[in-house]
């Protein structure tokens, strides 16, 4: 008996993704299988952890399995396994539609390439999975039932619009994925997948690691010609990373981190340890190519599998990590821990934390041997995930000087290529005896800043840091390798040479010179600023404004504003150039003429266009045009 089968719509934008995936993307339409394999892998393992937890849950756990089931008169292939298993709102939320965060945005960036490896390598951040199914048939039937329901639920789609949904009461435990496929298309790339042999095949390829057996019914021809067909095991079940490395191909290592990340794309770098001694554990990490969409989102899940004795534990085990480093996938076997183990308790054990620390050090030396071997791949590798790392430089100060050692950052040495902090030191020139940067929002921005004018005259490296994250981390971080940090748009910068005394007679003169106006400047723009003062760091512009050496810079005090933060205003230091022709102007008329209205009005826009210079805003912008305006109509 069943209950009346609902019709259900695909979101407009699950629609669109799913037919594009099916009909314009790829190529090797055998990775189906891969999905599909892997899902009910994961059912398995969610069931044994399951029955361990709890105790009252009757199943049956002597025999989990995945059964392959072909069919060549009705063609049709099924994929069944008695895992887990669904309940009906499971099954909606998980299979009934595609709309997760990130559709749009993939949407978006599909709609603007052309190039189809692209289009891939996208797809593949976005991971579609049981969707896979559509590219090699024209309908999907889906039976499953939860451990420990009486009922199951049947799901049914064509992948064009709609899908159904109905509640069985006769349901094996497990799930059950039927695929009524398409014609056989060589040109297409679409292959009798009711063949045995051709099921061997992909089985041995993408999924012999699996640690289930997956059966199926394989054709044999004897001597005579006759065929038969018999029950067997097709994959190996050998746990990857228990195997010696040189056991291991390469295209092995990439077929299991596409299974257990469900990525399209092979990953980066593959790091395979086994450690021995006081904690034994054996790890198989990989770093993927490309970042995913949600990485800067809280639902963005991350960790590595947990497996005790090749026995899995728990997805995403985040204590086994810092979040810095939550892009990288993989599997952790430890042959210590409890079978029963929690999150409460990993969060508190020993075992646990030496194993992070191991493990944090091997990734970060892993990157760091790339960025010297390879520095192509590298380059790749912070252009994905360099944002994400620098994170740690704030939560990680165990390992501070790794992460500083293979961090790189833009500079304006060179406009196409980063430089690492070790090249940068090597580059200082005689006498420099800081680090210096600037932040900012874009690379355009930083380099147009006032802040940098005197620094570039002189050929004085400095690096641009534009990432949110630099905001956070040069607060904390004070040197790499003895060297100080700094930051050129606050406190005094004197990059002019000192004479034989230790002074600079010409600045003290020019100090004089400007004293009576400066005075007035800092007593009129009160209000706005804590001082106005002569520029060592301006050579065109006529103004900048500055932050004192241990005040919190504008866009850390707006990004702290954002995240609800009641901060104390911050007045800052207004810098003027004594060689510009409008400062120069200023200081004759106010010894002139003492202050005026005019010169009042000029001050107001002088600290206004130094605002504007390095994008910042206007307390006051309606006044600020107003002043401008009529000054430009007095020009006429």
């Amino acid at each position: 008996m069943s209950t009346q089968a609902e019709t259900f719509e695909f979101q407009a934008e699950s629609r669109r993704l799913l037919q594009l995936m099916v009909h314009a993307i790829y190529s090797n339409k055998d990775t189906f299988l891969r999905e599909l394999v892997s899902n009910a892998s994961d059912a398995l393992d969610k069931l044994r952890l399951e029955s361990f937890r709890d105790k009252d849950l009757e199943v049956d756990t002597s025999d989990l399995h995945i059964l392959i089931e072909t069919d060549r008169q009705n063609r049709t292939l099924t994929v069944r396994d008695n895992g887990i298993g669904m309940s009906r709102d499971e099954v909606q939320e998980l299979i009934g539609t595609i709309a997760k965060s990130g559709t749009a945005e993939l949407l978006q960036q599909l709609k603007e390439t052309n190039d189809g490896a692209a289009a891939r390598e996208l797809i593949g951040q976005f991971g579609l999975g049981f969707y896979a199914s559509f590219m090699v048939a024209d309908r999907v039937t889906l039976l499953t039932r939860r451990a420990g329901e009486n009922t199951g639920t049947r799901w049914e789609s064509t992948g064009e619009g709609t899908y159904t949904l109905e509640t069985v009461d006769e349901a094996p435990q497990g799930t059950a994925v039927t695929l009524h496929l398409k014609a056989e298309d060589q040109e297409d790339s679409l292959l009798d997948y009711t063949d045995s042999a051709t099921i061997t095949d992909i089985v041995k390829r993408y999924s012999d690691f699996i640690s289930w057996p997956i059966r199926m019914e394989v054709e044999h021809t004897d001597s005579e010609g006759g065929t038969t067909r018999q029950l067997e095991t097709i994959n190996s079940m050998k746990a990857l990373w228990a195997r010696p490395k040189e056991e291991v191909a390469e295209q092995e290592y990439h077929e299991f981190y596409k299974h257990i990340s469900h990525d399209w794309n092979t990953p980066l770098e593959t790091i395979h340890l086994r450690a021995e001694g006081t904690i034994e554990y054996q790890a198989l990490l990989f770093v993927p190519s490309v970042a995913p969409f949600d990485l800067f989102t809280r639902d963005h899940k991350r960790g590595v599998q947990l497996y005790v004795k090749r026995v899995f534990i728990m997805d995403d085990c985040e204590e086994l990590l810092p979040e810095y480093l939550r892009f990288v996938k993989g599997v952790v076997d430890a042959q210590d821990l409890s079978l029963n183990v929690s999150r409460e308790i990993l969060q508190q054990d020993r075992q646990i934390q030496m194993m992070r620390r191991r493990l944090v050090k091997k990734v970060l030396s892993t990157v760091k041997d790339m960025m010297s071997q390879d520095p192509d791949r590298y380059a790749k590798f912070w252009d994905q995930f360099g944002q994400v790392v620098k994170e740690g430089l704030l939560n990680d100060v165990d390992n501070r000087d790794q992460i500083l050692e293979i961090a790189s950052f833009e500079s304006t040495h060179d406009p196409e290529n980063r430089t690492t902090l070790r090249e940068y030191v090597e580059r200082m020139k005689e006498g420099q005896d800081s680090i210096y940067y600037i932040t900012g929002s874009s690379r355009s921005k930083v380099e147009n800043s006032p802040h940098i004018e005197a620094f570039r005259d002189k050929g004085v490296e400095v690096l641009l840091l534009t990432d949110p994250v630099d905001e956070m981390w040069v607060e904390s971080v004070p040197e790499f390798d003895g060297t100080p940090f700094r930051s050129i748009a606050k406190g005094q910068v004197d990059l002019d040479e000192k004479d034989e005394d230790g002074e600079d007679g010409e600045r003290a003169q020019r100090e004089q010179e400007f004293s009576g106006v400066l005075s007035w400047m800092t007593t009129k723009l009160a209000d706005d600023v804590k001082e106005v003062r002569l520029s060592s760091r301006l050579s065109t512009s006529p103004a900048c404004v500055v932050s004192d050496s241990n005040d919190m810079g504008p866009t850390l005090e707006k990004m702290y504003r954002a995240m609800g933060h009641e901060l104390p205003p911050v007045k800052r230091i207004l810098e003027v150039n004594p060689d510009h022709p409008l400062v120069r102007g200023m200081r004759e008329s106010y010894e002139k003429n003492g202050q005026s209205q005019e010169l009042e009005e000029t001050a107001e826009l002088l600290h206004g266009m130094a605002l504007l210079a390095e994008g910042g805003e206007l307390r006051e912008p309606a006044q600020f045009t107003s002043l401008l305006a009529n000054r430009l109509a007095r020009t006429l």
